[in-house]
């Protein structure tokens, strides 16, 4: 594993859902009220570990235990996000850390950039809500690559979008999946711990380089050459 306090990206990718924000209590009330709907079993920590990061598509048949067609999914999708973006309004707020770091990346002229699994709705929403929506050069969704996380197509296309190169990026993730889907696209990877414990992140294989509790240890730590 490489020094990361070594490393000058010439890029940054973040996730959105538990990484620029810390809002998964919020998706996780949702999809109780969603699971309970439907009388599904409840949402534990074995079936996030298996969820969380993907794509609704990828979700939705793992959560009934069947096939679903498109249509059924994006019915499924409007439900269950539009519960979270309800739930969610009103209440969210920037990760500690991150317009501090977003200020020091516009300063050096780093590109900064999105890589995210969530649908086209949550995502204006979410950064509207914390009013960031014109802070990054690029966004891509899950939706928009042909694979979801941990498969590393929605960070390639991040880095394409933003004209650099995968291993000249630095990402920031929350979730195993999507720290798998970063390391398998090449990119040296910092895990922040807002919704798994440091040690389950850092078990990972391929694991991030290093793990915070926000944008703010980063840079007390290997981030202080953005000052």
């Amino acid at each position: 594993m490489s020094d990361l306090s070594r490393f000058r990206p010439r890029a940054v990718i973040f996730d959105l859902d538990g990484t620029i924000v810390d809002n998964m209590s919020w998706h996780a009330q949702a999809f109780d009220a969603f699971v309970a709907r439907h009388r599904l079993p409840a949402m534990d920590m074995a079936m996030r570990e298996r969820t969380d990061g993907k794509r609704n598509r990828e979700i939705f048949p793992i959560l009934f235990d069947r096939e679903m067609t498109m249509a059924e999914i994006e019915a499924l999708e409007e439900e269950k996000e539009g519960m979270y973006r309800e739930i969610s309004r009103g209440r969210l707020t920037p990760l500690t850390g991150l317009v501090p770091l977003l200020d020091r990346l516009d300063a050096r002229g780093i590109a900064a950039g999105v890589a995210t699994s969530g649908p086209r709705k949550n995502v204006a929403h979410t950064l509207a809500e914390i009013g960031l929506a014109d802070r990054f050069q690029a966004i891509a969704r899950g939706d928009q690559v042909a694979h979801g996380k941990p498969a590393p197509d929605v960070f390639l296309h991040a880095a394409q979008l933003l004209g650099v190169a995968p291993d000249a990026c630095l990402a920031f993730e929350d979730a195993p999946l999507g720290i798998q889907a970063a390391r398998h696209a090449g990119m040296h990877c910092v895990g922040v711990t807002s919704s798994y414990a440091p040690d389950l992140l850092r078990a990972v294989d391929p694991g991030p380089h290093a793990t915070y509790a926000d944008f703010q240890g980063f840079l007390d730590d290997v981030g202080e050459w953005l000052r």
